[in-house]
């Protein structure tokens, strides 16, 4: 992308929020190492443990408001997990004490918190570091840099899997594979799945003489082993269930490009990634680079990143960090612009880093992003290199609309991979419900075939409603639009009252009459639009009563 194109972008959406497309990825990084985002408080007890879940709920339900749809939850910290785990140890962020149980699953707990929201949840990995000396004295004999001592390597000061070693691939992908096949999670996220920054003097001389049997030269030996590493986690993923979702957060630029120099920091030549390789080889499904930078350091990059996607999808990662007064105190523009630069040229969505930033309402982004940035909620986009068949549409789609509630029924849908579906309800004063707007999604993600909601417009508009299923893999089906079938009227009407009405009313929802008609009488309906009424029952003694609502 050239410096012309890139002033341009950055005039154009200074002035002009780009409208949100239906398929959207939200992302939150919910980062657990140290406790930064959650939790807040460790400690070994039953009433730990329970403000440890408020406080995640509050985050999700936070999350939840401001129409986000993906939660990366930081699982793998530093050789210590949020789970329990056959290769490494709980966190001490938990209760304090490294290998010590919470007393609850956080990562089976927070699965199952995300989807009752109709939000996925992925498990973030931190691949490569193991943390400092003091964490591994911390762990003890749990360390897996002391059960596994030739896997690791010392590097100033800090504690690495070395990529070098053959065995390190098999040992990430065993670790994936645990969380794929024991949790219902919906991605893999790998995260610092690289060299260490200034590792030139990485301490894999050995290996390197060891393994080179191709001749080539020590960076891309090392690009080969970053790339050897996420393959392996790819299909140990994917073995187990192909709807799983590997995403990668990479160095926020892969190389300099054409007008723009990376000033030394990216991720093809500094830290050994080839990401665009990645994508190319269908090895990861979706990237997020970490383009936590503005203006020229920002646009540029991310258009290059979308310009070599090879059909997958790349979702930018911004650094919401660096709106914080003691980081770099951006004003809170910055990330609208950005937001409103990714939709303008197609990315898959946008992540945002972290997530305490975001609930703590810094520079009152919040407020930003719930109007008018997410205003209205996104579906994920679908893996249609995986499947992309749709599941049937949902059949028998009835509803009940008591004045106070809709209540929403439909048979489930059929599909091809014979996974878990969702459904989605779309709401809309139009009728039949345009599904390709974004503005009328009620709920996405819900798991049951059965509904009650608040109706949304209430007596001054319709209410028409409509449902889709979504397959595994992101795959829609075509909608089914609710009807309420009309009663006999003399049935309807016995159950108000046990004396016969002499006629039947309907009027709109504002009260105003459309139709008056003998009780006695098969009502005609054909010169009525389609719609919702009310309907009154008149009787003898002009005594006026309402007998509920039909949908014609």
């Amino acid at each position: 992308m050239n410096r012309i194109l890139t002033l341009l972008a950055a005039c154009i959406i200074s002035v002009s929020a780009y409208t949100q497309g239906k398929y959207e990825i939200r992302a939150a990084w919910l980062t657990t190492v140290f406790g930064l985002d959650w939790p807040e408080q460790d400690g070994y007890s039953y009433k730990t443990a329970e403000r440890q879940k408020a406080e995640l709920i509050d985050m999700l339900d936070q999350l939840y408001e401001l129409n986000f749809n993906t939660v990366l939850l930081q699982v793998r910290l530093r050789s210590d997990v949020a789970y329990d785990s056959e290769y490494e140890p709980y966190s001490y962020v938990f209760t304090g004490k490294t290998g010590k149980s919470p007393s609850y699953d956080p990562l089976a707990f927070a699965i199952e918190e995300c989807h009752k929201r109709g939000m996925e949840c992925h498990a973030w990995l931190v691949c490569i570091p193991a943390g400092d000396d003091a964490m591994v004295r911390k762990a003890g004999w749990r360390s897996p840099v002391k059960k596994n001592p030739s896997l690791f390597k010392r590097f100033k000061g800090q504690w690495y899997l070395n990529p070098g070693n053959p065995k390190t691939k098999t040992y990430l992908a065993k670790m994936a594979g645990e969380i794929t096949e024991h949790y219902d999670i919906d991605g893999i996220h790998l995260d610092y799945i690289r060299y260490p920054e200034s590792g030139e003097n990485f301490p894999d001389y050995n290996e390197f003489r060891k393994y080179n049997r191709a001749g080539k030269t020590r960076a891309e030996w090392r690009r080969d082993n970053i790339t050897a590493i996420v393959e392996s986690i790819y299909k140990e993923v994917k073995s187990k269930k192909r709807w799983v979702k590997v995403t990668c957060a990479t160095i926020g630029k892969y190389k300099d490009t054409r007008d723009y120099s990376s000033k030394g920091w990216n991720s093809f030549h500094v830290v050994k990634q080839d990401p665009v390789a990645w994508l190319e080889r269908g090895i990861v499904d979706m990237i997020y680079p970490m383009t936590y930078f503005r203006d020229d350091h920002f646009f540029p990059f991310v258009a290059d990143w979308q310009d070599n996607r090879h059909g997958r999808y790349v979702i930018p990662g911004l650094g919401i960090y660096f709106l914080d007064p003691k980081e770099r105190n951006w004003d809170v523009g910055v990330i609208e612009e950005q937001i409103n630069y990714c939709r303008l040229i197609g990315t898959a969505g946008v992540a945002l880093y972290r997530t305490k930033f975001l609930t703590d309402n810094t520079k009152n982004l919040k407020y930003k992003l719930r109007y008018p940035l997410f205003r209205f909620k996104a579906m994920q986009p679908p893996m249609t290199w995986e499947d992309n068949m749709a599941p049937s549409r949902p059949r028998n789609a009835f509803q009940v609309w008591d004045g106070n509630t809709v209540q929403l029924s439909w048979d489930k849908s059929k599909d091809n991979s014979g996974g878990k579906l969702t459904y989605n309800i779309y709401v809309s004063d139009e009728f039949p419900v345009n599904t390709a707007d974004p503005a009328n999604i009620l709920l996405a993600g819900v798991e049951n075939t059965a509904t009650d909601i608040v109706p949304v417009y209430t007596y001054d508009r319709v209410c028409y409603y409509a449902v889709t299923s979504t397959d595994m893999f992101g795959n829609e089906s075509e909608a089914a639009q609710f009807h309420m079938e009309m009663p006999r009227t003399t049935a309807l009407a016995q159950t108000w009252n046990e004396k016969n009405p002499i006629q039947i009313m309907l009027t709109d929802l504002t009260g105003k009459s459309v139709l008056v008609i003998d009780y006695s009488l098969e009502p005609d309906f054909s010169g009525l639009k389609k719609g919702f009424y009310r309907l009154w029952c008149i009787y003898e003694s002009g005594e006026t009563k309402e007998a509920g609502y039909v949908c014609l």
